[in-house]
């Protein structure tokens, strides 16, 4: 996957160096409220998932979750394109630090993944999913020009999940 570079943005793929960042993001409370807690305690668990979960990805399908940095290189948060199993369309996922929301980066990042997503992946469609009650995720889709169209069950998960599409 390329680097995507947006008026304000530059997305690109996670290295080792970007553990702290890591570690800070998936920590947040609203990352773990909305998104899972994914057990990341130490610097080595950051850089294990980044090595196991976003580079391999990443490797294995030429797609994934970007690190998001504004044009002076400060991490703010992650946003990508993921083809999961039990979903017929790509979705699209993004998460941003505390200090980074309700500032448009979020729009912005996952402006310029949907258009990748059309003009270099060839998409038609996009997914995404929320967790009920996560209102900023489902307005900043709303945004995005996605319509709610059905509540979803994960496999092995029990969470109430709303699907959300837009024809691309």
């Amino acid at each position: 996957m390329k680097n995507l570079e947006t008026k304000r943005l530059i997305l690109v793929e996670f290295s080792l160096d970007d553990a702290p960042f890591i570690m800070e993001m998936l920590n947040d409370p609203a990352w773990i409220e909305f998104i899972g807690d994914r057990r990341i305690r130490t610097l080595d668990d950051a850089r294990d998932y980044i090595v196991n979960k976003l580079q391999q990805t990443m490797q294995e399908s030429g797609y994934g979750m970007l690190l998001v940095k504004l044009k002076d290189g400060s991490p703010i948060g992650t946003c990508g394109l993921l083809k999961r199993e039990y979903l017929d369309d790509y979705d699209i996922g993004f998460a941003f630090l505390p200090n980074f929301r309700r500032k448009g980066y979020a729009y912005e990042a996952a402006s310029a993944m949907i258009d990748y997503g059309k003009e270099s992946l060839g998409l038609k469609r996009i997914a995404a999913f929320v967790l009920k009650g996560n209102l900023k995720s489902v307005l900043l889709l709303k945004k995005l020009g996605m319509k709610y169209e059905r509540m979803l069950k994960i496999p092995n998960d029990d969470a109430e999940i709303e699907l959300y599409g837009k024809v691309l």
